[in-house]
């Protein structure tokens, strides 16, 4: 395929602009349709002035795209919002490949998702074929799939850390404790009082402690690599920081040492382009991440014996979000997996 036409649902969002700075200069992809229904009429400049260099589309409601002369759609819509609008692109495009960042479709029991989200599955059948989007992991059903799950920026840090190490039976999957720290955009660009400057700023807040919706997301995955039912301990923490996450899971092991759980995730990520695994004492730092797909990961030996600290590191935006989004796409249709996200990290 010589140009894959893409549209973005949800444009306006922090999550959106990502895909459309990113997508902008992937050497394939030619930005089609942007949607935002409430700024629709407007450029992407007028509301993402960073964007000013860019020709793009104009922003417009989601109903009104002739979604049948695009070949890829990239969903940032808020949960709950995505199930009814993606099946009515996929009606109206059946040959249409849709790469959805919220938390839709990522949940393969409905059941579960009906307790996590406080409503019913709206697209049921189309959650049959959903595939989860954890590219290191699910390539290979990635590349037939019409509609990919991409996971939560906290889901995709943990899940990168702990599935080699619960695979391998280094770790006692029942005692896993994830503490996690995510940049305010993590919250999403809509307005919240806990996201306010003055309200965030110059202070560190845990929130949905217990009940955190990507609990049971990170559980799904770490059963299917352990073949039985996980409960994890994941608590989220708000960080006065624009974008980033650093995730450090406390980890019982199984006859192991620290150093046996880097071993397996160098030999795990051993010619992956997007995860590092660090060398021994090195220790992961958002900073290091930042503007980048790439994923660090460090391991340490825990001062109580038996026990090991696994610190992994990504920017929500981008392999958090948009990024694993376009790393997909590119799987999918059978691109060189880096196009378009080979962007080095920014700092300071």
């Amino acid at each position: 395929m010589e140009t894959i036409r893409i549209g973005v649902l949800g444009a306006s969002g922090y999550t959106g602009a990502d895909l459309v700075r990113l997508a902008a200069r992937h050497p394939k992809a030619k930005v089609a349709a942007l949607t935002a229904n409430t700024h629709a009429g407007k450029t992407m400049s007028e509301v993402f002035p960073h964007l000013f260099m860019l020709e793009l589309p104009r922003l417009v409601e989601w109903e009104s795209v002739d979604w049948s002369g695009l070949d890829a759609v990239f969903c940032g819509l808020p949960h709950g919002t995505t199930q009814e609008i993606i099946a009515a692109v996929l009606a109206a495009n059946p040959a249409i490949k849709v790469f959805d960042m919220s938390a839709d479709f990522r949940l393969r029991d409905t059941g579960v998702y009906a307790e996590w989200y406080g409503h019913a599955h709206r697209a049921p059948d189309l959650q049959k074929e959903a595939v989860y989007g954890l590219t290191e992991f699910y390539r290979d059903k990635i590349r037939a799939a019409r509609l990919v799950a991409c996971p939560g920026c906290y889901p995709t840090a943990a899940l990168l850390a702990l599935i080699p190490l619960a695979r391998a039976g280094l770790i006692n999957a029942e005692d896993i404790v994830i503490d996690a720290k995510s940049g305010v955009s993590g919250a999403g660009r809509s307005l919240k009082q806990n996201t306010l400057f003055c309200e965030a700023g110059e202070g560190l807040s845990p929130y949905s402690v217990a009940r955190h919706r990507h609990a049971p997301e990170i559980e799904q995955e770490i059963a299917a690599a352990v073949g039985a039912s996980v409960t994890v301990n994941f608590t989220p923490h708000l960080i006065p920081m624009s974008r980033g996450e650093l995730c450090t899971s406390y980890l019982r092991l199984k006859g192991a040492t620290a150093d046996d759980l880097r071993d397996a995730l160098a030999s795990a990520y051993r010619g992956e382009p997007f995860v590092h695994v660090a060398a021994k004492g090195v220790l992961p730092q958002t900073q290091n991440v930042r503007g980048s797909n790439y994923v660090q990961i460090g391991v340490f030996a825990d001062r109580i014996p038996g026990r090991a600290i696994v610190i992994s590191v990504l920017d929500n935006l981008v392999k958090g979000s948009a990024g694993q989004a376009l790393q997909n796409m590119n799987v999918a249709f059978g691109l060189e997996e880096t196009a378009g996200l080979l962007q080095l990290p920014l700092f300071p």
